[in-house]
């Protein structure tokens, strides 16, 4: 595949950061507009069932603001897909959800779920809405995703990001494997969490992986450098790495 790296910018932690003190300020839907302009070829943004980051007028307001894809990051719930098939986004990344974590822990068990997740899936894509489920790199969980059609994964790198010598050149082994036999079978590899400028060169150079999805480093290195500045710097390393 190879070709040129897709970058989805999460800016959920700028709604994070609002959400703290309360108001509008600052305002993830800027900060989107901001990515777009930097080199984000899309925007993610979770809503999760608490609310404690993206609300629903965000949604409906990025919704109407941008110009490139928004990918919704959503648990499979009755209450997320209503939403979801309401506002229409792009693509929908079907997550794993549990309120006491604080950012999404490891994949979704689609292997252990194929009867729930089913109609999430059917109804998403019966929309024109594209599916995607954040999983973890492994042949049984790409097997699930086969069987259930969705057109992508997405895999968890949080483990390769925490991880040092060794054990992240064997990580990476396995994440190169699963996206070469998602792509196989032709399923789309995208990949996200825990990627930073010091980690991210080596999974943006697998060949079949065509997006990553990053949003708490970006947003943390903003305070910094600016979030221009921040989002550019990493679609350089992505493109360097290709």
């Amino acid at each position: 595949m190879s070709g040129r790296l897709r970058l989805g910018v999460n800016i959920d932690h700028v709604a994070t950061i609002r959400n703290a003190r309360g108001g509008d300020h600052p305002d993830p839907v800027k900060a989107a507009l901001i990515a777009a302009r930097s080199g984000a070829d899309g925007i993610t943004a979770h809503l999760r069932e608490d609310r404690r980051h993206i609300r629903d007028d965000d949604l409906e307001r990025l919704m109407a603001a941008l110009t490139i894809p928004l990918n919704l990051e959503m648990a499979a719930t009755e209450e997320m897909l209503e939403i979801a098939l309401k506002h229409r986004p792009r693509a929908a990344c079907i997550v794993p959800e549990r309120r006491e974590e604080r950012t999404t822990e490891g994949g979704l068990d689609a292997a252990g779920q194929i009867n729930h997740l089913l109609p999430f899936v059917e109804k998403l894509t019966a929309s024109n809405i594209r599916v995607s489920l954040f999983i973890e790199p492994d042949p049984a969980q790409i097997e699930a995703a086969i069987r259930l059609k969705a057109p992508v994964v997405e895999f968890h790198t949080g483990r390769y990001a925490h991880l040092e010598g060794k054990a992240r050149v064997e990580e990476l082994r396995r994440i190169a494997d699963a996206a070469a036999l998602a792509f196989k079978n032709g399923i789309e590899p995208h990949a996200g969490h825990g990627l930073s400028f010091d980690n991210v060169v080596p999974i943006a150079a697998i060949p079949q992986i065509a997006e990553l999805n990053i949003g708490h480093f970006l947003i943390g290195e903003a305070i910094f450098c600016g979030l221009e500045a921040s989002v550019s710097k990493m679609r350089a390393f992505m493109d360097d790495a290709r």
